[in-house]
């Protein structure tokens, strides 16, 4: 399928880079960029009736998915943020009721940042349409699909950590 800047441009006659084989790389970026899109969209929506900013709900995703306690550091990290940014973020996120700061007992100056339960909840329930959109999705698909599905995303998100901005 063509998109309307790819009509616009063609010459009649000559293929176009979308009229290649369904899975052509054309074809992925489009229903990537469509896909981002979409769940941006939801993320400013969530962003705006919270009063955050569309960073602190980035800031929240990587709290919530991060495979330890999530700390400051790290997250500026993973965002690449200044450090002041960040102390901004963490600031609003906290006022909000959405993350908590705790301090190591070991050592007090670490601090560990978490999700707050009823913050949590009340993410879960704004985001269930796109839950249910999701399960709805993979409802098409069979278990071995979803697995090379699955499969892709990981790989796609393997690739994209390893991009840094042509700036730095």
């Amino acid at each position: 399928m063509a998109t309307a800047n790819d009509r616009e441009g063609r010459v009649p006659g000559q293929p176009s880079e979308a009229s290649g084989t369904p899975t052509d790389l054309h074809a992925f970026a489009v229903r990537l960029r469509r896909m981002n899109g979409e769940i941006n969209r939801l993320v400013h929506g969530f962003a705006g009736d919270q009063g955050l900013h569309a960073t602190d709900v980035q800031a929240l995703a990587a709290i919530l998915d991060a495979d330890e306690p999530m700390t400051p550091k790290r997250l500026r990290e993973h965002l690449g943020l200044t450090s002041g940014a960040v102390t901004a973020c963490v600031d609003r996120l906290e006022r909000a009721g959405h993350i908590r700061r705790v301090r190591e007992s070991a050592d007090r100056r670490v601090v560990h940042l978490y999700y707050a339960a009823d913050a949590r909840s009340v993410a879960r329930s704004y985001f269930r349409p796109l839950a249910e959109a999701t399960q709805a999705a993979r409802s098409r698909f069979t278990e071995a699909e979803l697995s090379v599905v699955l499969r892709f995303l990981t790989a796609m998100g393997e690739e994209l950590s390893g991009i840094t901005s042509p700036r730095g």
